[in-house]
């Protein structure tokens, strides 16, 4: 019997739109060099799913509807979800001191758990995998939640951070007495009918799929290592699949009785001082808001090492649409996917925010200096024509082209493509540039070079 507050069954009849929609997904996978994808889609009434391709591809593992990939930054979807329960019952309060939760946070008095959820408690995004690989939740934030380390005043700036929801599930923890895993599972997943998956299972109860790295030589591709360190669970760890995500997209739309209609309001709901960059239009309590045809689309992509999986849904009409592959390439046959999407079914899916006119490329030479979010220091140089160029931890320079509202495009030496960067902030005191948003992350100005 299908659980009450599950989606309808997929349609998995051969309808000439689930047959096209098979086909551009086996051509894209093979022309991406992906191994394996899903494509879900609720119309509204229905859904339809395809899959194709291997979970692994060296065991050649098929895979299936059910394959669960890891999801990344998807997860924050679901950390967001079981704190607004917490909240929905009583147990917690989101305009609370985080501090009065967590004793790690006093040095932030100002910070609390909406603005950990919104990204706009100025935390930087915290230390790498490998540097989190043994430490506890406690000492990771103590580490990291510091007066030096904070990027802006809390609520008055974003800045996407996974020490944001290390410590959003350290509340789940906190306010349940469960572990953040045995939380999620109790108070999300399995109500919505879906089968836990989290990276880190000794023995999985679903199948899952690896993620894949490319060899740009040999064309071949060979699965990745997941290193997301333990404490990083709540920002990172779920697996799923493209149907599961539909179920979550419908409830996050209020069309689950899960998440009550109030508490998916709330999560859609953007957040004052909000302000993703490149990254979306806005962002509410877990989920990113994106501006198209006069709608607003909610949902989050997210990448672990080698996929890359996306969650889109509209509140007006029930239309969900998710993805997941599982190679790095899989980002680029999304967006190929959604364009399909829109010409075959007029579903205009947005992959990216909406674009503004921003008028003609500008020189901004005030905005040359080094920048640092946490251990990241971002470099802008000035080039010998006076071109800025952006390198991160010493990495080769990327150029800069920069526009009257200090909005950036980073461009693709190679190709000369332009791709949505960021944004420079100025001091609203001195009218200097104080602050640079990269991907929709913030660093603070720390010097010249």
């Amino acid at each position: 019997m299908p659980h009450p507050t599950a989606a309808p069954a997929a349609d998995l009849s051969p309808s000439p739109l689930r047959r096209e929609l098979q086909s551009r997904l086996d051509s894209l996978a093979r022309a991406h060099h992906v191994p394996g994808a899903q494509l879900a889609v609720h119309t509204g009434t229905h859904t339809v799913s395809v899959h194709t391709g291997t979970a692994d591809a060296l065991t050649e593992t098929p895979f299936t509807a059910d394959t669960a990939v890891p999801l990344g930054s998807v997860t924050k979807v679901g950390t967001a979800a079981a704190v607004l329960l917490l909240a929905d019952d009583g147990d917690l309060d989101l305009d609370e001191p985080a501090a009065e939760l967590l004793p790690e946070l006093r040095p932030l008095a100002g910070v609390t758990v909406r603005h950990l959820l919104s990204h706009t408690a100025g935390l930087p995004t915290g230390p790498d995998s490998d540097s989190a690989a043994s430490t506890t939740a406690a000492r990771y934030l103590s580490a990291v939640c510091t007066p030096r380390s904070v990027l802006f005043p809390p609520g008055t700036g974003f800045s996407y951070s996974n020490a944001g929801y290390v410590a959003a599930g350290r509340i789940v923890s906190e306010t349940t007495g469960m572990t953040w895993r045995e939380a999620l599972r109790a108070l999300l997943l399995e109500p919505l009918g879906i089968v836990p998956a989290l990276l880190g299972d000794a023995t999985p109860a679903r199948p899952v799929a690896s993620g894949h790295a490319l060899n740009t030589a040999t064309g071949l591709v060979r699965p990745a290592h997941q290193n997301l360190a333990p404490v990083e669970a709540p920002a990172g760890a779920l697996l799923a699949s493209a149907e599961d995500l539909v179920t979550l997209g419908r409830a996050v739309i209020g069309r689950s009785a899960v998440l009550p209609a109030s508490v998916a309001a709330l999560m859609r709901r953007g957040e004052p001082a909000a302000d993703p960059g490149a990254l979306a239009d806005s962002w509410g309590l877990g989920l990113a808001l994106f501006r198209q045809d006069g709608r607003v689309w909610c949902g989050h992509d997210g990448n672990a090492q080698g996929t890359s999986c996306h969650l889109r849904a509209e509140p007006d009409s029930g239309v969900v649409v998710a993805f997941t592959g599982n190679a790095g390439g899989a980002t680029a046959l999304w967006r190929d996917l959604a364009a399909d999407l829109a010409r075959l079914t007029g579903i205009r899916v947005p992959t990216a925010p909406a674009t503004a006119r921003r008028g003609p490329a500008v020189p901004l030479p005030e905005c040359a200096g080094s920048y640092r979010n946490g251990s990241t220091e971002f470099a802008v140089k000035l080039d010998g024509d006076g071109t800025p160029t952006l390198s991160v931890d010493g990495d080769y320079p990327v150029p800069l082209v920069c526009y009257p509202d200090l909005s950036c495009d980073l461009v693709d030496p190679s190709t000369g493509r332009h791709e949505p960067g960021g944004r420079f902030h100025r001091d609203p005191a001195t009218g200097t540039i104080d602050r640079l948003q990269i991907s929709g992350r913030t660093a603070r100005r720390t010097g010249t070079v």
